[in-house]
This record gives structure tokens, sequence and C-alpha cells, in this order.
């Protein structure tokens, strides 16, 4: 029984050893400019990310090629729902109309749903951060319903580390909200 004890003891210990990692938020960046959009309410209703962005470890696309991370490195938030909802609250600010992820909140339906396809979105090793991919607007009332592609890229500081890749991360969501206002939503 008293090597069980110390058993148990000794594994609590060597588990407290272990440094929890560090986690990373995304800063909301300032709006500079406004568009105006078709719809007044607009559901986000998915954001599929690859693989890698989608897991909590901060992803870097290393000169090669190769997708790199360190476990000891994460985001915050889980990139889906936290794109999703970065995504939601830029439009929101960029538009005035009432945005929101799914599931929608509200009673009266929204008058246009949003899919977001990414392809890439990672910080690369040369200082850009990108973030290419589809968006998909489908409408119920019979205006015409939209789809476009999107390729954007976005500077920040390697040198600078997760804290820039965040960053930069946040604003690059914000631009492709501008994007897919100015683009899809009009």
């Amino acid at each position: 029984m008293m090597r069980l004890f110390f058993a148990i003891l000794s594994l609590g210990a060597l588990s407290a050893c272990g440094a929890a990692p560090d986690r990373y938020t995304v800063a909301t960046p300032a709006v500079t400019e406004q568009q105006r959009i078709a719809f007044g309410a607009v559901e986000v209703r998915e954001v599929s990310l690859p693989a890698y962005a989608a897991s909590d470890e901060i992803p870097l696309l290393d000169a090669d090629g190769k997708v790199v991370s360190d476990g000891g490195i994460l985001w915050a938030d889980t990139p889906n729902r936290a794109v999703a909802l970065e995504f939601s609250r830029n439009l929101a600010r960029v538009s005035g109309a009432r945005v929101a992820s799914a599931p929608w909140p509200f009673e009266a339906f929204p008058d246009a749903r949003l899919d977001l396809r990414f392809e890439e979105l990672v910080a690369v090793a040369d200082g850009q951060f990108r973030a290419k991919g589809q968006y998909f607007v489908a409408v119920t009332d019979g205006r015409r319903e939209r789809s476009g592609f999107f390729d954007l890229a976005v500077p920040f500081d390697p040198d600078g580390g997760p804290q820039a890749i965040a960053r930069a991360r946040g604003q690059i969501i914000l631009d492709l909200a501008n994007y897919v206002a100015r683009n899809g939503l009009r």
C-alpha cells in the first residue's frame, strides 16, 4: 500500500514538473474602412481550416515548405471557433450589419449565409501571413448567390515570435472581412 502511495506521489510530482504550454490570444485590430453590404443580417455558417491550421499549435511554414510547430506554443482558443468569431466580429464592425457565427442565435432568419473554406492559413518563415481559399454566399430570397476566391497576405516580423504571428492573424482576418464585404456581399 505504501509503495502504491509513493508511486502515485512520484507520478504527480513528475507531472507538476512539466511546463504548461504558452497560449496566445489574437488581438482585434482597428477598423480603418467601412464597407456597405447588401444584407442586414449575415450568418457565418462554416469556417473550414486545413488540419495544420485547425490544430491548437501555432504553425509556421518553413523555407522548405514544411509546416512546423511547437507543442509548447498554442492558440488560446480552438482555431475553427476563434476564426469564425473573429471574422463575424470584424464583418459586423466593417459593415454595420448584424453578423453571427453558426448556430444563428436570433429568431428572424439571416438574409445571407456565408461559408469560408481556407486552403491556407499560415505564417510563412519569410515574414508573410497568408490566407487563401474560397467563400460562398447563400441567399434564400431569390437574389444572386455568389462565390469567389481570396488570396491575401500581411507582413509580420519573423523575429517577433508567436505574438507577431497572432497580430498578423488578427489583421488578415480583418482584411478578409473587408474583402468578402467588398466582393461577395454587395
